[in-house]
């Protein structure tokens, strides 16, 4: 599973950067947007919501007020992260397309039962992602697809996900996104294919996150 916990730390782990939320106001040219990609936006509502489902995972997984609070307080920096995974999923999945790259459920199907093998089962599973990577159950799937995806597009570029050829497909599939992020999260660097904090020093922590979670 050492391959798949690198994988899947991909995406989630290159979010772990945290720092205090901005206070700047939105873009007035693109409202009740928390980013554009490709054209597109992600509205702060389908943020919030995407957060909100993290949360009441997080809630309903740990009963104990006390040990929720403690959940909360170890994401601090969720809404942002978060932002910056929908973000990377959308360069992921362009870095694939042009490369030719696709995975089918069935792919996805079997890596989720080899996964649930090794973890004891699916709620096990379940509760791994959440814990570590902040994935709540619903999403799982998606995000088993997304580490895929970038295990195969890693294998067409004849490298792997920790290798700089890997990471510039990336950022050029970030490029041909014009990726634009509402300043009250930050902005997004195109070389590094990560949301960045105004002011704050990008530190890259994906090839030294040894049991991060997956691509997502």
């Amino acid at each position: 599973m050492h391959r798949r916990r690198r994988t899947a730390l991909l995406l989630t782990a290159a979010l772990t950067a945290a720092a205090p939320l901005l206070t700047a106001c939105g873009n007035d040219a693109r409202p009740g947007a928390a980013a554009v990609v490709d054209g597109q936006r992600i509205t702060v509502s389908q943020l919030e919501n995407r957060v909100n489902e993290i949360r009441a995972a997080q809630q309903e997984a740990v009963p104990d007020e006390a040990q929720y609070e403690q959940a909360i307080a170890r994401t601090g920096s969720l809404t942002r992260d978060t932002l910056h995974s929908m973000v990377l999923d959308r360069v992921l999945e362009r870095a694939a397309r042009d490369a030719g790259v696709t995975v089918t459920p069935k792919e996805t199907q079997g890596m989720r039962s080899g996964l649930e093998e090794q973890a004891g089962g699916a709620e096990a599973l379940e509760s791994t992602w959440l814990q570590q990577y902040g994935i709540p159950p619903e999403r799982l799937d998606d995000n088993l697809r997304l580490q895929l995806q970038a295990q195969k597009l890693a294998q067409r570029l004849g490298t792997d996900t920790s290798r700089p050829e890997f990471w510039q497909a990336l950022s050029e599939a970030s490029k041909k996104l014009d990726v634009d992020l509402n300043p009250r999260y930050g902005t997004w660097d195109d070389e590094k294919s990560s949301r960045v904090d105004a002011g704050t020093p990008w530190v890259r922590e994906v090839t030294g996150a040894a049991g991060a979670q997956p691509v997502a």
